[in-house]
Parts: C-alpha cells; structure tokens; sequence
C-alpha cells in the first residue's frame, strides 16, 4: 500500500549511489547474493536472541534489496536477477519469522506458523497473476520497471519491512503481531485474488 509513495522518494537517491557502484564495476546479481548471505544471518541472531543484532541485519538486508534493483535499472535488468530478487526476498522474510519461533517456541512457534501460512497467500497470489500478466502482456508500471508485475495490496514490501523492524524492537509482543499482521496478509491476499480474477476472466 506504501510502495509507490516511497518508490517515488527514493528512486532519485538509489538512482545516483547505483550509478557509482556501476562505475566500480559490481554486478547488480553479487549485490542480490551478499545481501542475502548477510540477511540469513539473522537466523542465528534470533536464536541467540540478539534482536539488536537481527534488526542491523534486516536493515541491511532491506537496504540492499533496494539498492540492486537501482543498480539493475542502470545496467540493464535481466531475468536471472528478477528471479533471484523475488526468490531470495521470500526465503528472507520467512526466515526472520522462522527466526522467532527459534527464539522462544513455547510463545511464539504457532503464531509464526500463522505468519509464514499467511506468506503463502500474499506470494502465491502474486507471483501466480505475475506470470499471466506477462503471457497476456499486461503492464503495469506505477512501480517502476521491474522484472515482475507488481499486484498490489495492504500488506507490500513496505508494510513488511515496517513489520519486521517492530517486532525485532519489541520481541515480547512478537506473537500478537505476528497474527495481526497475517490477517493483513490474508486480507491482501482476498483482494489480490479477486483482483486477479476481475483482471484475467
């Protein structure tokens, strides 16, 4: 729901640091790949429960996300790059969440479950309407250029690295959060697949 609002903010900035990381010669893929390596980390994090230590890394993680696309943009984007984005971006999310239940299971184990099974819903129905927007060439560019179609919702990158900064700020309310943000997931995923089908029939 926030995307486009700060897409447009920080496409001026990221457009200027991805033109100096070109000029050095980095690809935008190595990028995508560090920060995920980086971003994984939080895994141990959690589980040693250092969520000041999971926080840095989701906002690097986050941050570099952002800054391969900008990076591609002025490269040239390619199909392995959308692909790995989107792959590596899913497996991120799900392992910060994942990353709780490790922390604490008595308290937070089923309520991650809940979040990961609402994941399931808001990635599902947005990769599957990407691949017959792009077989029936349905464009969409409100987003910028990416290597996806971008179906929206209330609950988009933006919400979700929201969500994941708070709960690692306040880990103790994990749980209630985490059903209060799946059922924003599912919502998102109601209005996607109806969406979806208004779009496609």
């Amino acid at each position: 729901m926030l995307d486009r609002f700060f897409i447009k903010r920080l496409k001026h900035p990221l457009r200027l640091t991805a033109k100096g990381i070109d000029k050095l010669g980095i690809k935008a893929n190595w990028i995508t790949l560090f920060g995920f390596a980086l971003g994984m980390m939080v895994l141990p994090a959690l589980y040693a429960e250092n969520t000041s230590l999971a926080l840095l890394l989701v906002i690097i993680n986050r941050a570099l996300d952002g800054l391969d696309g900008a990076v591609a943009r002025v490269q040239g984007p390619t199909d392995l790059g959308g692909y790995l984005d989107i792959t590596l971006d899913f497996i991120f999310y799900s392992a910060v969440i994942f990353g709780f239940a490790l922390m604490n299971p008595t308290d937070n184990a089923l309520a991650a479950s809940f979040l990961i099974f609402a994941f399931m819903g808001t990635g599902s129905s947005f990769l599957a309407f990407a691949i017959m927007a792009e077989k029936r060439k349905i464009e969409r560019l409100e987003y910028g250029r990416k290597s996806l179609y971008f179906l929206g919702g209330l609950a988009e990158g933006t919400e979700t690295i929201a969500f994941l900064v708070l709960i690692c700020l306040l880990p103790s309310y994990f749980a209630v959060m985490a059903y209060g943000f799946g059922v924003i997931c599912w919502i998102t995923t109601a209005t996607r697949i109806y969406a979806g089908y208004r779009t496609l029939r």
